[in-house]
């Protein structure tokens, strides 16, 4: 495994276990070199995911993209990596559970709010304004408005 930060070959493994769901495992390595230490996921690779977009147009399943919105939408608030991961994970265990591989964008919008709702209200405020494309400050509210009810 090369270091992320000096880009060394030479890493050591420092620490290993499973993740709470048992669906990878989790490393600490140290960079022999620049002695930085960083985690890695070793996960088993899966039947590809197909996502079916809003103009018809499939694209592979992209875990990293999804791990993009959601920590984009948790930007500044306090809220651990470990949570999002967790998000991430949920999300993808459901849809790897699904009868079909092929699955629409809207689901996994739907299933990623579901957590964000969850973890913290202005994260999921933030990633609905983006996924549900308001129109007015009407339609924000009356998602604030929802929120605020559950």
């Amino acid at each position: 495994m090369r270091c992320p930060y000096c880009f060394n070959q030479e890493t050591q493994v420092i620490d290993s276990r499973e993740t709470e769901d048992q669906a990878a495992v989790r490393r600490r390595r140290e960079c022999l070199k620049c002695e930085k230490r960083f985690t890695t996921y070793e996960r088993a690779e899966l039947l590809d995911l197909i996502v079916i977009k809003k103009d018809g147009s499939r694209q592979p399943f992209d875990r990293a993209k999804m791990m993009a919105g959601i920590r984009r939408a948790c930007e500044k608030r306090p809220i651990p990596t470990e949570k999002i991961e967790k998000a991430v994970d949920e999300v993808e265990s459901e849809l790897r559970g699904m009868a079909s591989n092929e699955v629409a964008s809207r689901l996994i919008g739907d299933l990623v709010m579901k957590r964000l709702r969850n973890i913290d209200p202005i994260a999921y405020i933030r990633f609905a304004s983006v996924y549900k494309s308001f129109k007015n400050l009407k339609a924000f509210k009356r998602e604030i408005d929802k929120l605020k009810e559950k």
